[in-house]
């Protein structure tokens, strides 16, 4: 990294080359004023330990943490935050007093995300169901809970890793094959995928929306492409679709406050600086 001089943050994954942190960052660096730097670390898994120990040291202030780093960053933290110490995961790192210390605010941008696009969506959620098992949806899960939603159910293609997770949350959900999925849509006012179906590069979606109620909320984490076919069949119903975009740009609010000290505001112009990437990254390939 260059700059020693600067107080500096990084994301950190394996690849690396495809992560927009540093647009929205260094963004946020230059609107709100502040003399600092954010850069991409690509680092392989064999070596996630070393950088960690290079944290609070000749001025990197912290790290956002992906794939496949997670869970090697929650072990290697001296102190949690609830949320991390809960989901097993790790996707933001300081250190404080000498210790390395990790959050994981997934969790807190999902639900900022909703709060967003969906206004009214905790109000109108008795029943919500979740699509897939991994570590997206259990920051998900955790937040749909923490919101009060009466029952949340999970489901997944393979049951195994669903029930896994349901142990390891400990939340009391409930969890169904995928051949239920029309019953369960029947009576859902929330519908999350949390899985990677209907990304670039990922088998499609495909669901039949038909069940759901017409005051019923779709959600997809999901942000490449930025509208998912499971977004455009919601909407080609009327109902409120809520993309994966601002969920990336809501969950790295919490860090920046922490390393430089202001709370940055996700505004419609960083929104649509991102939108025009990721579609100009489209139209290359």
């Amino acid at each position: 990294m260059s700059g020693d001089a600067l107080l500096r943050a990084c994301v950190v994954g394996w690849p690396i080359a495809h992560s927009r942190s540093p647009l929205i960052h260094s963004y946020w660096l230059q609107s709100l004023g502040i003399d600092g730097l954010y850069e991409r670390a690509a680092v392989p898994a064999g070596q996630f330990a070393e950088f960690a120990e290079g944290i609070g040291r000749e001025g990197l202030i912290g790290a956002n943490v992906t794939a496949p780093h997670k869970e090697a960053a929650f072990a290697a933290c001296h102190w949690l935050t609830a949320n991390a110490a809960d989901l097993g995961a790790v996707n933001t790192l300081w250190r404080e007093n000498g210790k390395l210390c990790g959050d994981n605010t997934d969790v807190a941008g999902f639900l900022a995300n909703l709060d967003e696009q969906a206004p009214g969506w905790r109000e109108r959620t008795r029943n919500a169901v979740v699509l897939g098992a991994g570590g997206a949806a259990r920051a998900i899960i955790r937040g749909l809970v923490l919101s009060g939603i009466d029952r949340v159910c999970v489901v997944n293609r393979s049951l195994d890793r669903a029930e896994r997770l349901a142990s390891q949350l400990a939340l009391g959900i409930k969890l169904a094959p995928w051949s239920v999925l029309p019953h369960l849509l029947a009576d859902a006012d929330l519908l999350v995928n949390a899985s990677s179906l209907g990304m670039v590069g990922e088998p499609p979606l495909q669901i039949d929306l038909e069940p759901l109620g017409a005051q019923a909320v779709v959600a997809d984490i999901v942000y490449v492409p930025l509208e998912t076919p499971l977004l455009a069949a919601a909407r080609a119903r009327g109902l409120c679709a809520v993309d994966g975009l601002g969920m990336l740009l809501h969950q790295a609010a919490p860090g920046f406050e922490r390393w430089f000290g202001i709370r940055p505001v996700v505004t419609a112009r960083l929104r649509t600086l991102i939108e025009a990437d990721i579609l100009r990254l489209d139209k290359a390939q």
